[in-house]
């Protein structure tokens, strides 16, 4: 397929981004393993964010395969700071599916672990993570940040700071944070901006407490949007109207 022209691409309104996805993102509608279709999709949606000329680094959770939750309470025979190593394994487990998704439309990725598995990913590195990206390739950062009791949430605040990203845009399967569950309560208000503090004091489930914290200390905006509806990580690093900004007023 030919180059897009220049004039029918959507100017870009942020050029490096941390997407956020969860674990469940590439499950089927029972929330478990792994699907190839919702891969493909997201795959596809990435592509088309990629050729606009952004630099693109994607942190995924765990939750289809494993959350340490399930290990949780007084009998629970695996200790928790297991479960949360476990859990980073998981991570691990969707970026080498999300990796060849992604590869399957002729993009350059590399998967970088914040636990050193070099038979099937690259460790961690800051400068060499920044450098992939200028190059035009895909980053999937693995494994959290190596340390059991932080969130993939965290860990995709950690990463945007590091790798001085624009944004942390947080996919999700609802059109951004509300009052209450939408899949639940159909009278819930859609937030268009929120502050930090906002998050805070009407304890919006939007990304847990660490995370917020990290954005709000460095003035990390944060982008919460519907990536179930096709086209719109494009929108998303266009800057265009959707889903709920956190964090400073965008200009």
């Amino acid at each position: 397929m030919p180059d897009e022209p220049e004039s029918d691409r959507q100017p870009l309104r942020f050029t490096r981004v941390i997407l956020k996805l969860s674990g469940e993102s590439l499950a089927d509608g029972g929330g478990r393993g792994i699907s190839g279709e919702e891969a493909g999709q997201i795959a596809r949606q990435i592509k088309q964010a990629h050729e606009s000329g952004c630099q693109i680094a994607i942190v995924i959770g765990g939750g289809n395969i494993l959350r340490g939750a399930q290990f949780s309470g007084t009998n629970a025979l695996v200790q928790e700071a297991t479960a949360h190593y476990m859990g980073m394994l998981a991570t691990t487990i969707n970026s080498l599916a999300m990796q060849d998704a992604i590869e399957s439309h002729g993009l350059q990725t590399r998967v970088m672990s914040a636990i050193p598995m070099d038979k099937i990913s690259e460790t961690f590195i800051r400068r060499r993570a920044i450098r992939h990206l200028e190059k035009g390739r895909i980053v999937i950062l693995a494994g959290g940040i190596g340390n059991p009791f932080v969130t993939t949430d965290t860990a995709a605040a950690q990463r945007a700071l590091e790798l001085e990203a624009d944004v942390v845009l947080k996919a999700t399967r609802v059109d951004g944070v509300y009052s209450d569950d939408p899949e639940k309560n159909p009278h819930a208000v859609l937030y268009e901006s929120l502050s930090y503090k906002e998050v805070v004091t009407k304890n919006l489930k939007v990304m847990d407490a660490t995370a917020i914290a990290l954005c709000r200390e460095h003035d990390k905006p944060i982008l919460v949007f519907n990536f179930k509806k096709d086209g719109n990580i494009v929108k998303a690093i266009s800057g265009e109207s959707i889903g709920t900004w956190i964090g400073p007023t965008i200009g």
